[in-house]
């Protein structure tokens, strides 16, 4: 008996397997051929589901194959294969159910199908649900970015179908994350709709806010004063709030034909011009009517005879406005998944405006990173020796161009960065000291002298860069390691470049420490900055240390240069960007303190950042007011943030 019931089961499972393989793809295929023969952006929709949910694995090569415009039909049978020019001008036929050739046949005697942008776009759709399950992970990837850009509800259940059966944990990731955002706009299940929506509240990504947002569209409704609208209200708009100004209200009662227009001023004096008659309208005399008060006087007299329609006046306006209500209803229908939309955005936006806070705040520390490489070497030619070097922003400019050379003969631009820095160094210290021994010299202690001598050398620096660099900027170009950014989140980013500044910054900050406090060099400068007579009654060259000292803050102009070249243009007027916010970084900070230069670089770049938030359309502005800031500021400390104490201060 057991024997017979396995007979039986195979028999049936032999019938059944039989015939499923009786329907083929051209049947298919033949089932719609009126419309795939009209091919009409109309009426080609059955087709489509007919050849997508027939459940034959082929379909997808049939699809995509329509849609390539790769799929022709044979006149004399009216089949349909993939066809393929051969190179003498025929076309191999090849069957769409086994990949068997078919023969060849001239281009006269078929017919290819040619599917417009509509039709391929309703192919596309059809064939998300093979791609989202294809062998071919790249495949899968395109029908993910496909359902992103343009979700439909169609395209739920096959996302949902292919989930399961997902072995990559990126594209399981996307698939996973997708259905929840598609189940957000498009599932019939409230419920489903509002877990979906709690479950990722307070997300900062683009993509659940630009779903969150249509589900909390609205559009106003006008009722009667006594009569509540039916559907989901979003709120009612009382006219002269700010949501709702009267002339706005009233003007979208005139749009819905429920009052009168409003008489323009053109309107009522092409009106006028059109009832003159003898020079006169109404029986006044056109000479008269020279002041709004009577033109608007003798059109209501045109009323009063029925030539004009009455003028709206804002009393009836006003009394219009009150037999009507205005509401604002939501577009979706279910309160419970707008109450849940809303509390998830209000929560995503409290999390975006923190990230946004953190990401001024990099900002800002990014932008000090740079004033404080720039014034670093400013704080020693002037903090320290009390030089006003108005050819500083030239030495960050030689650096510059100093790392643009070095790229031209070593193309590894990472090797080409560590060569430049140390010969950045080397140039703009020789060219300091070159600067110290024949100008600065002579001129201590004489600042409006050192001031205009040092003016001069940076408008013959910039031209002698111009003559040899020419007036165009010039790359330089930051390794591939550097490219990029730290993405935290959707809001929140900073580039690695900015990263490595402000590391570079940190360590010429315990450089200069460690020159300063810990280097016969740095003692000797400290010693000729508080009392040159001593230091050099006490065998201290304080030539020597002034002409070293002075190199040594040119010098670090120049790797500067090399960092700020990496993202800012390469220009021989690039220095004039960086010279008025050096001068205001040390000075606020604290003339002679390093610290004090640091904290002035933190002061100015956060308050530079703070205004251009407020007013980022105006960049101008950020200048301008950071530097009427610092006029008040210096009113009030005029030693700076960090004063120097003993007998330096009192220099």
């Amino acid at each position: 008996m057991k024997h017979l019931f396995l007979a039986v089961l195979a028999a049936l499972l032999l019938i059944n397997a039989a015939t499923a393989q009786t329907v083929s793809v051209q049947d298919v295929l033949q089932s719609q051929r009126e419309l795939l023969e009209k091919s009409s952006r109309k009426t080609i929709a059955p087709a489509i589901d007919a050849i997508a949910s027939s459940g034959l694995p082929q379909m997808q090569s049939v699809l995509e194959a329509w849609q390539s415009k790769n799929m022709w039909q044979r006149k004399a049978d009216g089949l349909f294969f993939l066809a393929t020019k051969n190179d003498d001008g025929t076309y191999a036929l090849q069957d769409f159910q086994d990949g068997a050739p078919r023969g060849n046949a001239i281009k006269k005697d078929l017919k290819q199908l040619k599917p417009n942008s509509g039709i391929r776009a309703m192919i596309a759709t059809a064939l998300v649900q093979f791609q989202l399950s294809d062998p071919d992970a790249a495949k899968r990837r395109a029908a993910l970015d496909s359902i992103a850009r343009d979700p439909e509800a169609a395209a739920l259940a096959p996302l949902r179908a292919s989930i399961e059966g997902e072995v990559d944990a990126d594209i399981l990731a996307r698939k996973t994350r997708l259905n929840q955002l598609m189940t957000m706009s498009f599932d019939t299940d409230t419920t489903a709709r509002v877990e979906a929506i709690n479950a990722m509240a307070g997300d900062l990504s683009v993509d659940f806010r630009g779903t969150l947002n249509p589900l909390l569209a609205t559009k106003m409704v006008i009722t009667d004063a006594d009569t509540t609208p039916e559907g989901n209200i979003a709120s009612k708009l009382r006219p002269g709030t700010e949501a709702l100004a009267p002339l706005a209200a009233y003007e979208a009662l005139v749009a819905n034909g429920l009052a009168p227009a409003l008489t323009t001023n053109d309107a009522r004096d092409a009106l006028l011009e059109a009832n003159i008659s003898n020079a006169r309208i109404a029986g006044v005399p056109v000479a008269q009517l020279a002041t709004e008060a009577k033109r608007n006087e003798v059109y209501d007299l045109l009323v009063d005879n029925g030539v004009a329609p009455a003028r709206v006046t804002a009393s009836s306006i006003e009394a219009t406005l009150d037999k009507h209500s205005f509401y604002d209803l939501y577009l979706e229908p279910s309160p419970q998944v707008t109450t849940a939309a809303k509390a998830a955005l209000a929560k995503s936006q409290t999390r975006v405006s923190v990230s946004q806070a953190a990401d001024l705040g990099l900002d800002a520390l990014s932008l000090a990173s740079i004033y404080f490489l720039a014034a670093i070497g400013l704080a020693i030619t002037f903090g320290v020796m009390g030089v006003i070097n108005m050819a500083h922003g030239e030495f960050i400019m030689m650096g510059a161009y100093t790392g643009y050379v070095v790229q031209q003969f070593v193309p590894n631009h990472t090797l080409s960065i560590i060569l430049a820095v140390p010969l950045a160094f080397a140039v703009t210290f020789a060219a300091g000291v070159a600067l110290e021994r024949l100008v600065i010299r002579w001129l201590y202690h004489r600042p409006l002298e050192t001031l205009l001598a040092t003016f001069g050398v940076s408008i013959a620096l910039q031209q002698l860069a111009k003559n040899i660099f020419g007036t165009q900027a010039r790359p330089l170009t930051s390794p591939a390691w550097l490219d990029g950014a730290w993405v935290i989140n959707d809001v929140l980013a900073i580039s690695y470049i900015r990263i490595a500044i402000f590391i570079l910054a940190l360590l010429f900050l315990g450089l200069f420490l460690f020159i300063m406090k810990r280097t016969r060099l740095g003692l000797e400068t400290r010693a000729t900055t508080q009392n040159q007579r001593m230091a050099s009654s006490m065998g201290i060259n304080t030539d020597r240390v002034n002409m070293l000292t002075f190199g040594l803050g040119s010098g670090i102009a120049g790797i500067a240069g090399v960092a700020i070249g990496l993202f800012a243009k390469v220009t021989s007027e690039m220095g004039d960007d960086y010279i008025v916010q050096s001068f205001m970084t040390v000075v606020v900070g604290g003339v002679g303190n390093i610290w004090g230069t640091l904290a002035g670089a933190m002061m100015i770049g956060g308050f530079q950042k703070g205004v251009e938030w407020l007013n980022p359309s105006n960049t101008l502005a950020a200048q301008t007011y950071m530097i009427i800031f610092i006029i008040i500021f210096i009113q009030f400390r005029p030693r700076g943030i960090i004063a120097l104490k003993g007998r330096a201060a009192g220099d």
